[in-house]
């Protein structure tokens, strides 16, 4: 995204509600359930836009988001526990992540379709396993860690991840990867490197889940193993197939929706999950291509719109 009209409009909307929430907590309208729950919001709105960009924008199937996840708390974590300042430790355990899914997204992304969400699926569960059994994280019992995340970092990582995330969908790279979404045989023949830029896209997914999981880990005193199990892969799923594949917006309201019914839906645990899958139910059987489609926000105001496949320009 160029610093266009567009991207003043967002800096000053990112300015303002950073701002306004920040007021809130200072002044004790928002006490901790709220602020945490705000936080928490903000944690799973980095997860549905990093796997946005790998199944939204390059259209490749991926299931094992929460290995990234758990890849970057537990990093984060072990490096705040050697007293690494928790900036540093959020971009380690975001690097990590991304090492790990160039790892994986190399011989994996030449799968396609089912096989790659089985190789996916398969690679999160091998992630969580390795977790239970290393001791000096805790094992199955799980791992102590600092609460050091609130709402200023929270907010940075969602801004700096919206950034890179539209500028990438916006440049000749993200167009390249949309073209790989739409057909990859003709992309591949006008001579895109189709598996450059699945991995590529793949990595940058897996650095912000990272991220996401750094802030994750340092939310909460105690992380364990079982909280990246493959249901939380779908979870994350959901949030960008709920919004519509290729809307970024979509992604982002569908994880604000998700999370405030999931979180006021705890004190009803025998009826959670039940009343949870029939709002998606209801969702999908009246817009079946997600609340969002493939459109985004800005196209409803005009002068600023996002087109398909995220790019922006003004009118």
């Amino acid at each position: 995204m160029k610093k266009s009209k567009g991207f003043w409009l967002f800096l000053v909307v990112s300015i303002v509600v950073y701002g306004l929430v920040q007021l809130l907590i200072s002044t004790g309208v928002l006490n901790p359930f709220y602020s945490n729950t705000l936080i928490y919001i903000v944690i799973n709105i980095i997860l549905a836009v990093s796997l946005h960009l790998v199944i939204g924008i390059t259209g490749q199937f991926s299931i094992g988001h929460a290995g990234f996840l758990a890849v970057g708390a537990y990093m984060a974590a072990i490096c705040t526990k050697l007293h690494v300042p928790f900036p540093l430790a959020l971009v380690v355990g975001g690097v990590v992540a991304a090492l790990m899914g160039l790892i994986v997204g190399i011989p994996s992304l030449r799968l396609k379709g089912d096989y790659l969400a089985i190789a996916t699926l398969g690679f999160g569960e091998i992630i969580r396993i390795v977790f239970v059994n290393i001791e000096y994280v805790g094992g199955a019992a799980g791992m102590q860690v600092s609460h050091l995340t609130n709402w200023t970092y929270a907010f940075v990582c969602l801004f700096i991840t919206l950034l890179v995330i539209m500028n990438f969908t916006n440049s000749t790279h993200g167009r390249a990867c949309i073209a790989i979404r739409e057909n990859e045989i003709a992309a591949d023949a006008m001579g895109i490197n189709t598996t450059y830029y699945k991995v590529v896209a793949f990595a940058i997914g897996a650095f912000f889940a990272g991220i996401a999981g750094g802030l994750y880990s340092h939310n909460f005193y105690i992380i364990q193993p079982t909280n990246f199990g493959f249901l939380k892969s779908f979870d994350i799923l959901i949030f960008v197939v709920l919004g519509g594949l290729g809307s970024l917006s979509g992604a982002v309201l569908a994880a604000i929706l998700m999370t405030i019914v999931s979180t006021f839906l705890q004190s009803y645990p025998e009826t959670r999950m039940v009343i949870y899958s029939i709002v998606l139910i209801v969702v999908m059987l009246y817009r079946p291509t997600g609340l969002m489609g493939t459109k985004e926000i800005t196209s409803y105001f005009g002068k600023w719109s996002l087109g398909k496949g995220g790019r922006l320009h003004g009118k």
